[in-house]
């Protein structure tokens, strides 16, 4: 008891006895979270000189770490409306698919995007493994995708040992997406015992920030449909961008997908999680791959609670998003790119929705300096890439100013010279984690 009161008393937390076991709610008594004295008052508190935080909000919401930090819509955290729904949600097993908040999660998803059943897994990286594993059937076979997708760059090389599968890697012509065109010219369907057969095709979207267009998934969709012999996945952790840039609504894009894989955690700004949509049968099976690598859940709706407040407080409401906060980091996006190239920056991509891509290699100054220049301004930042999530955007009059000055010290430092050319040091390196 005294370790417990050294380590958690101290810092508000509350630690007693649970109460009320025959109803199975979880009890505030029982979390090792913040008091809501220590988090009431958050949405008012002010910055500092120096456009910090008091200390006692420096994990909570935008006020804390995460509205400072550039470096991706992972670093969003739980809002105080988040875990006041994990101190009022329900306690029962998953495995047993007995735990009504987690039920409810999964049906809600499945509807917002046209789908029959939706299975609730605890990372994007397990979505797609599970999505992907229940779509095929066994060896030989291919999954075409993009070369910089997140399956084949970013997720340790799980779907390939997972699945068994061949990942073909599609460079797109137009550099951006993934067309009817660069699906027909990869794909391979023929019986060649020399060759390995493509049985899915998994589009990303959106990838690098950049969106699908829908009239392009439908295209491919078609395509897929008419060979008799290939479905198609969509890692679709950021599609709520695509949606709420106005691409189309998540039912329209759902309706491209066999399955689709969609992330709480990123923007949304969920603790964890993601969900997998699609046929019930599908879903029914990735349910049982899911427990066989250890992925089976019990009091689950600790998790699903937040990721369905997440949704709908981020998001917005219904399958287009409305009266969500995502717009809005669009918005600060192309404001973001267009203070970047009022200085006479380029951007690598367009800005579609909340990512900015800087080119600095054609600002003549290195990565690795950029990101050293935002630690000096009080900033966390990629080494070219600015995501603008929504807690940017709450913050953005203290971010935005900070942002400007790296900015301006950036092409002061590297003087518009390719960095062959430059002190400034080496080429940068662009990630799309």
């Amino acid at each position: 008891m005294p370790i417990i009161n050294s380590v958690f008393m101290s810092r508000s937390v509350i630690f007693r006895r649970f109460a009320n076991t025959s109803t199975r709610k979880l009890h505030s008594s029982l979390l090792l979270i913040p008091s809501r004295r220590h988090y009431s008052n958050m949405d008012s508190a002010t910055p500092t000189q120096n456009g910090s935080h008091p200390a006692k909000s420096t994990w909570v919401g935008y006020q804390g770490a995460a509205g400072l930090d550039l470096r991706s819509d992972t670093m969003t955290t739980p809002t105080p409306s988040m875990l006041a729904a994990i101190q009022t949600t329900t306690l029962l097993d998953d495995v047993f698919k007995e735990d009504p908040t987690t039920n409810e999660l999964e049906e809600f998803c499945a509807k917002l995007t046209g789908k029959e059943a939706g299975l609730f897994v605890l990372s994007g990286t397990m979505g797609n493994v599970l999505g992907l594993r229940a779509l095929l059937t066994q060896p030989p076979h291919s999954i075409l995708c993009d070369h910089r997708s997140h399956i084949f760059k970013y997720e340790a090389g799980g779907v390939t040992s997972l699945t068994g599968a061949m990942l073909h890697l599609v460079t797109p012509k137009n550099g951006l997406y993934m067309t009817l065109e660069d699906i027909k010219e990869n794909i391979v369907l023929d019986s060649d015992i020399h060759s390995c057969p493509t049985r899915v095709i998994s589009l990303e979207n959106t990838l690098g920030g950049v969106v699908m267009p829908l009239e392009e998934a439908r295209r491919i969709a078609d395509f897929a449909r008419q060979t008799g012999k290939v479905r198609v996945h969509c890692d679709g952790a950021r599609l709520w961008e695509a949606v709420a840039s106005g691409a189309g609504s998540l039912k329209e894009y759902g309706a491209c997908f066999d399955t689709i894989n969609l992330c709480f955690s990123k923007g949304l700004g969920a603790p964890c999680g993601s969900i997998l949509v699609g046929p019930k049968d599908i879903i029914d099976h990735a349910r049982w791959i899911r427990k066989s690598i250890g992925g089976g859940l019990r009091q689950s709706g600790v998790l699903t609670s937040a990721a369905r407040v997440a949704v709908e407080e981020t998001f917005g409401k219904g399958d287009s998003g409305e009266g969500g906060l995502l717009k809005h980091t669009h918005d600060l996006a192309k404001e973001v790119g267009a203070m970047w190239t009022a200085l006479g920056g380029k951007l690598t991509y367009p800005v579609h929705t909340n990512m900015c891509w800087l080119d600095l290699d054609a600002a003549g100054i290195s990565g690795a300096r950029f990101v050293e220049i935002g630690e000096q301004e009080g900033l966390k930042l990629g080494q070219g890439r600015i995501i603008t999530h929504y807690q940017i955007w709450q913050n953005r009059e203290v971010a935005v100013p900070k942002l400007k000055r790296v900015f301006e010290r950036a092409m002061a430092e590297g003087g518009g010279k390719p960095n062959g050319q430059s002190e400034a040091g080496s080429k940068s390196q662009y990630a799309t984690k």
